[in-house]
């Protein structure tokens, strides 16, 4: 499969039209285990056109035909709010150094053709562009062994980060409230923090 990479601007034909694309996708894809994600719609739309437009941002998508099968977004890890600045202040990664990966997601069906690696080149290049950064975040959330809505066919994406250059940092932590799909209301999960070096 040979998915066409494009990124999205705002104000760019069609940008509307692929914020929803996108939206459906997030929607999906993080539904699953481990975010567990009851997202919506609006929220969703919300989300990627204020973060397409945020300073030094980038949204990749890529696309089969005229179908959105994946996205990946980042930005100057200072463009992000302070959750997830605050806990690089004091710490070996300057945050003016960092750039953010928000998330790299796409449709089970196109997994495992090489399009985690197109993303990441094409996220890091955008970084490598900008300038003044020297290393590439992103966190994912942390789950107890027995979570009662584990999918033990999903196995563990850390020897995925590993193999593209990222490490755990210990300590390197924040949280993020949101609602489960088995929750009545929000709450707080613990994120944890992953750094690869862009030399």
């Amino acid at each position: 499969m040979a998915a066409s990479f494009e990124n999205l601007t705002p104000g760019a034909p069609g940008f509307d039209a692929a914020v929803g694309q996108v939206a459906e996708l997030r929607i999906r894809i993080f539904r699953e285990w481990p975010y567990l994600y009851d997202g919506t719609e609006d929220w969703e739309r919300r989300y990627i056109s204020k973060l397409a437009e945020a300073e030094g941002a980038v949204v990749i998508a890529a696309r089969d035909g005229a179908r959105i099968i994946g996205v990946s977004t980042g930005m100057p890890l200072l463009s992000e709010h302070d959750e997830l600045i605050a806990p690089f202040r004091g710490s070996a990664f300057p945050p003016e150094q960092v750039f953010y990966g928000a998330e790299t997601v796409m449709l089970p069906e196109y997994r495992g053709q090489g399009l985690y690696r197109g993303f990441l080149d094409r996220r890091r290049e955008h970084a490598i562009r900008l300038g003044g950064f020297r290393w590439e975040t992103f966190c994912g959330v942390v789950r107890p062994a027995d979570h009662p809505l584990r999918d033990p066919a999903i196995p563990p994406l850390d020897p995925v980060w590993q193999h593209f250059g990222f490490r755990k940092v210990e300590g390197l932590t924040t949280g993020f409230s949101w609602k489960d799909i088995d929750e009545e209301s929000e709450s707080e999960k613990p994120m944890q923090f992953w750094v690869r070096d862009l030399a």
